[in-house]
């Protein structure tokens, strides 16, 4: 029988419009039982609901870089404290590794796409995290303005989650993070030598129905 393009089109709009709007099918409650050696049962008693699973997910990967960042941050000196952040973000601090998650960040922001929760949990994280790093990244640099180290922020969260994506989903040698690290370092020394006129002001963070 002849293949029909305009049925493998449709076949193919069609997974598309389900990605985009569901991200990944949920983890299976049989799967996570088996990696935990328990029953689905005692699962699905803790967490009924698989967003609530996917949550708590979300939080546990949180707590992984609170603590690793705590103990670094309480051996670090003041003045270097934004060096520390973005080079631990990068994996570039000895002692303290970056969690070993990067897989696992993929897949909970491809299910992002479809749960609510999730979406928010993460995009929460991410902003508790911009929110650190402009406050180091005006500490370090007081003659930028607010408004542009919480610029600067949002630009460093998007080129860490960008440079790990690639490294996760694409399979790209870790080593780029040189790469994107110093761009961190570039992008700073940019707004303080640059002061621009912004053509339209928009609120850092905020959500599509903000």
């Amino acid at each position: 029988m002849q293949k029909d393009d305009n049925r493998r089109r449709d076949i193919v709009k069609g997974a598309f419009s389900f990605l985009r709007k569901n991200g990944l099918p949920m983890l299976s409650y049989d799967l996570i039982a088996r990696e935990c050696g328990v029953s689905r049962q005692l699962i699905r008693y803790y967490f009924e609901d698989p967003e609530e699973l996917m949550v708590a997910l979300c939080d546990y990967l949180a707590s992984l870089y609170r603590d690793a960042l705590v103990n670094g941050i309480a051996q670090t000196p003041d003045k270097d404290r934004l060096e520390f952040f973005l080079d631990f973000y990068f994996d570039l601090v000895e002692g303290s590794p970056k969690p070993r998650d990067d897989q696992v960040y993929d897949a909970v922001m491809s299910l992002a796409a479809g749960h609510d929760c999730v979406r928010s949990s993460l995009r929460d994280q991410y902003n508790l995290l911009g929110q650190v790093v402009s406050q180091e990244i005006q500490l370090s640099y007081p003659e930028l303005s607010r408004a542009d180290a919480v610029e600067l922020s949002f630009l460093f969260v998007c080129l860490m989650y960008g440079h790990w994506k690639m490294v996760a989903s694409l399979g790209l040698s870790e080593d780029h993070k040189y790469i994107t690290r110093r761009a961190c370092d570039r992008l700073i020394l940019s707004y303080t030598r640059n002061h621009l006129t912004r053509k339209k002001d928009a609120k850092t963070w905020a959500t599509a129905s903000d």
